[in-house]
């Protein structure tokens, strides 16, 4: 199916049904994000993962609510994300977990 023909299907579900979407996609091989300190701002994140060009770029897609911090979306641009939290982006998963030295 085109692409297309998904973003409109998706543009029609309510918001249950394209939340359960969404984390069907993301189930599929998250990007392991090894934190080197106690938290990264989310902003950071997605910048340090490949989901945008720009920590400012970041701000932006948090600012538009197309960001979910573990299932609920996060308004909070530099909210702080820890070890054992999942950040959701369109179809990209990110898990977050401790890197050596890292309680």
């Amino acid at each position: 199916m085109p692409t297309s023909h998904i973003l409109l299907h998706w543009a029609v579900m309510d918001n249950h049904h394209l939340r359960s979407l969404i984390g069907t996609f993301a189930n599929m091989n998250p990007i392991i994000f090894e934190l080197r300190g106690d938290f990264v701002e989310l902003n950071q994140l997605l910048k340090l993962a490949g989901a945008c060009n720009s920590g400012g770029e970041g701000k932006m897609l948090v600012a538009q609510g197309r960001v979910q911090v573990d299932g609920a979306v996060e308004s909070r641009k530099t909210c702080k994300v820890r070890a054992g939290q999942r950040v959701i982006f369109e179809q990209m998963a990110i898990d977050v977990v401790a890197g050596e030295g890292t309680p």
